[in-house]
């Protein structure tokens, strides 16, 4: 194939993506890619016939798109917590789009901190699926060019799928009559949390703590001191959510530790005997898909991607959410009494909007010099 073939071809991948993206906005622009679409067709089957130099190994009128493929693989990056999750939801996509499409569909996971499966993704590991815990590491991935302006519209609840809140664990019997986050301060007690350096729920966590101040009438000052003298009590920051949990239940490490609410329900459902509280002034952690868009796009998976993603919004999926601990997104299964029955109402709960999103967010607390290295600065261990 002459290199002025591969580039129609590029064209025509192009146009046939546009397309499908475009959702017909408009009669007149469909048309008008459809003509583009239909002369490069042409000119591509034209070329391709009269040319006998093709390798043996390329298929001239092979399609760039997943459709044309008998099995597909996607790749799916999400931070730690949702692994049970999807692994119960997984196979029931699988056996829905078989059934619909006559495709088989295999996954290749990877589960960690949401920060650092970020940095993962954005250094070359070519996720076409990320469940991440926070938007602001998805912004990150958009930021360097893999998934296009705008993912969060494509899906219902701007992006967010799953949802959970911050809860705190005790030893048995809560020996140091930990109920509340001002709990958490108080001299020899000692907390378990990860560090938000690397770790999405240790961000959550953080905002959690700022945020019982805030909304209580404090200040940025008094919430400062706040976590400052929180921080003192952690005798050690963990990369991730999962390490967290090990060094406090496995390790025996701390009074306390701060999680979330679903991983807490989940470890109780696989019979380990938990105690924990949930604050009544919280933070909603929302945690979004997106569609990476330029490796969909290179591995020829946007299709099945795509359906994946609008998969878990289904009350199928939803349902596997809420088992497995998540609070659900759909406000349908939301005022089910299963699910008023299964979690403690929050009467005062926060939401990222209210600090200005996640880039503020970042800026303000997480970024090298931001509030959290200068409440780091302040703790000798």
């Amino acid at each position: 194939m002459t290199l002025w073939q591969r580039s129609l071809r590029i064209l025509q991948a192009i146009v046939e993506r546009r397309l499908y993206r475009l959702r017909l906005k408009s009669f007149k622009g469909f048309v008008s890619l459809a003509v583009v679409g239909a002369i490069l067709s042409v000119a591509i089957a034209a070329c391709s016939g009269g040319n006998e130099a093709n390798s043996p190994n390329e298929t001239p009128n092979a399609s760039p798109v997943s459709a044309s493929k008998q099995n597909v693989e996607l790749t799916l990056v999400s931070f730690a917590v949702t692994k049970a999750a999807h692994e119960a939801i997984i196979p029931k996509f699988v056996e829905q789009w078989k059934k619909e499409h006559n495709q088989t569909v295999t996954f290749k996971q990877s589960y960690g901190g949401s920060g650092s499966q970020t940095r993962a993704v954005i250094d070359g590991l070519e996720a076409d699926v990320v469940h991440l815990a926070l938007a602001g590491d998805t912004s990150k991935i958009e930021k360097a060019g893999l998934i296009q302006p705008g993912w969060e519209k494509e899906v219902p609840n701007n992006g967010i799928v799953s949802k959970t809140v911050a809860a705190l664990v005790t030893r048995p019997g809560n020996p140091k009559g930990i109920k509340t986050w001002t709990d958490l301060e108080k001299g020899g007690v000692k907390l378990i949390t990860a560090d938000p350096k690397t770790s999405g729920i240790a961000r959550w966590n953080f905002l959690a703590l700022w945020n019982s101040v805030i909304k209580t009438g404090g200040d940025d000052a008094k919430a400062t001191e706040f976590v400052t003298n929180v921080y003192k009590n952690v005798p050690i920051l963990t990369k991730d959510a999962r390490e967290a949990t090990d060094t406090f239940a496995k390790q025996g490490q701390g009074d306390a530790l701060i999680n979330y609410e679903n991983e807490i329900i989940l470890a109780q459902q696989k019979g380990e005997k938990v105690e924990y509280v949930v604050p009544d002034v919280n933070i909603s952690i929302d945690n979004p898909i997106a569609v990476v868009d330029k490796n969909v796009d290179k591995h020829g998976t946007r299709e099945v991607a795509e359906g994946f993603v609008k998969y878990l919004y289904t009350p199928e999926a939803q349902q596997e959410f809420v088992r497995l601990g998540f609070r659900p997104v759909d406000e349908k299964i939301a005022q089910t009494k299963e699910v008023t029955d299964k979690y403690p109402k929050v009467k005062t709960l926060g939401t990222v909007a209210d600090f200005g999103g996640w880039e503020a967010i970042d800026k303000k607390f997480f970024a090298d010099g931001g509030i959290f290295d200068q409440v780091q600065a302040k703790i000798k261990r």
